[in-house]
């Protein structure tokens, strides 16, 4: 096969397939274990960089689908971990079989991958979002292949690594640093001591960045403390339950929002602007692929035929809104996604205990892998390489992952002592399982949905407004920090495109450094 033909080459296969077993493998354990799944992009990128780099006739386009099909499992791993245990946590009794594990896995995966096909044109051609993972795995790309700024990226990787590993590996360095301890009003504040979020900030800039912390300063110390100084709260725990379905609803309403302006956009486009430029062809493979989805599903699993038909269209919307956020924060909160859909179908059908997990676990997969591959999408477009290459990379990688994640789960389950004791936590899984009820507070939800829905069609980020005010304020406050910092750097310097350029190759650094190091010690806690 001729490398310079088409970079979906024989041996890139084969080096992707084995990377790809021992990657979704590790990120099943860690997923459970740490309750945190560090992306996978740039650690497959400079692997793949390392054994084809100095191969034949090898190109930028070979290691560029090598490391999509690499990288596939991991996500799907997350999915299923961030969802499935929480069936055996609520129901110790309940039993999944294999073939219903696999073809949740396998339909989430195919769902996660064939989605993209329609959202990648808007994400990475028309908005141009920053997809910060997939920018860093470009940088490193050219960095290692050209020698282009080497010096700049590999000296911040390095740092990088050696503080995570001197963080993670050895315990030396806090996590998290306190800032605020918090009062009777208002709630501590911290930050996540993290290269990766100063890097992710940087490259998503001030705009997102602020955005996001703003949501975190509107939930945490706006909303909580006014409801409990007028008594809307009567307590800390009622304003944490008010802000977090808050959160969930802005994120939501913006997937509405999307449903909306679709809906508008069919009516207002003018004749000549009908066209699609997605293939009449392609449209309709993704709708026999749904088809197939949702009678594999009720064969396998106890979804029912209506409960099928509105998890694709749950899952359309929440791949959706994975895209959108992974592009502008470089964070995927798969399991936040499945419990959307969850409560959505749950509104308005019965599900099973079982049936209820399976749809969670279908939306988690999917929008994880819809994450990963936008990432990489992201890289493939800057690098030049063809989209459909790497669409049947991940494809490919996807399915395989799917299979060693759903084994990976089984085998941790029978080997370990269950979800949910000290060895395996799952503390995604047992968010799931406590949501799985139903909402905490529906009133803030309905609020949140109204508002993000507002929001977006006024063309504001309500989606990364939402992930601030749910998500934990040490996140979002190392995004602003890295984004602030990287701000001032280019206002006084001299040279402004030499100044991106540096920016752009130390964020990179940082975020690949910790990545490749989380993805080792993952590996190496696995043996």
């Amino acid at each position: 096969m001729d490398n310079r033909k088409t970079p979906l080459t024989a041996r890139g296969l084969a080096i992707g397939i084995i990377g790809l077993i021992v990657i979704t493998a590790s990120s099943m354990y860690v997923a459970l274990r740490m309750g945190a799944l560090p992306w996978p992009t740039v650690f497959v990128t400079v692997l793949s960089m390392a054994i084809l780099g100095k191969a034949k006739n090898s190109t930028l386009e070979e290691i560029n689908c090598t490391h999509t099909l690499m990288s596939a499992g991991a996500m799907v791993a997350g999915g299923l971990a961030f969802t499935l245990p929480g069936l055996w946590m609520t129901d110790p009794s309940a039993s999944l079989s294999t073939i219903t594990i696999l073809a949740i896995s396998i339909t989430g995966a195919v769902l996660g991958t064939v989605f993209t096909v329609i959202f990648r044109r808007t994400f990475i051609e028309k908005e141009k979002l920053p997809y910060p993972m997939g920018e860093a795995a470009y940088n490193t790309l050219i960095a290692g292949k050209e020698g282009k700024g080497a010096p700049i990226l590999f000296t911040s990787l390095g740092a990088s690594a050696v503080f995570t590993f001197i963080r993670d590996g050895l315990g030396k360095i806090p996590a998290v640093l306190g800032l605020y301890g918090g009062s009777t009003l208002f709630p501590s504040l911290s930050i996540w001591v993290s290269p990766m979020a100063l890097g992710i900030g940087a490259i998503i800039g001030p705009v997102l960045a602020l955005m996001w912390f703003g949501g975190a300063v509107l939930g945490y110390f706006i909303l909580t403390p006014i409801g409990l100084s007028t008594g809307l709260f009567s307590s800390i725990a009622d304003a944490d339950a008010f802000r977090s379905n808050l959160g969930i609803g802005l994120m939501i309403g913006t997937g509405i929002g999307v449903a909306v302006k679709a809906v508008i956009s069919l009516f207002t486009r003018k004749r000549e602007e009908k066209s699609s430029p997605i293939p009449r062809n392609v449209i309709i493979a993704i709708g026999i692929i749904c088809i197939f989805a949702i009678i594999i599903l009720s064969l396998t699993t106890e979804i029912t035929i209506p409960e099928g038909i509105l998890l694709i269209v749950g899952v359309y919307l929440t791949t959706y809104l994975s895209g959108m956020l992974t592009g502008q924060t470089g964070v995927n909160p798969m399991e936040v996604f499945a419990i959307l859909v969850l409560l959505g179908i749950s509104a308005v059908m019965s599900p099973s205990l079982a049936a209820a997990f399976a749809i969670a676990g279908v939306v988690a997969v999917a929008c994880g892998l819809t994450g990963d591959v936008m990432n990489d999408l992201k890289s493939g477009s800057l690098v030049g390489t063809k989209p459909r290459y790497q669409i049947i990379a991940e494809g490919i990688g996807g399915i395989i992952g799917a299979v060693v994640a759903a084994f990976a789960l089984i085998v941790l389950r029978n080997s370990m002592g269950g979800f949910g004791s000290p060895e395996l936590p799952a503390p995604q899984a047992a968010a799931v399982a406590a949501m799985a009820g139903g909402l905490s507070d529906p009133a803030a939800f309905f609020i949140g949905a109204a508002t993000g829905l507002l929001l977006y069609l006024l063309k504001v980020p309500s989606a990364t407004l939402g992930l601030g005010v749910y998500l934990p304020t040490y996140i979002s406050s190392a995004m602003a920090l890295g984004a602030v910092i990287m701000a001032i750097v280019k206002k006084v310097s001299k040279n402004k495109a030499k100044a991106d350029e540096t920016a752009a190759l130390i964020s990179s650094g940082l975020l690949g450094g910790e990545g490749i190091t989380g993805v080792i010690i993952a590996i190496v806690s696995m043996f």
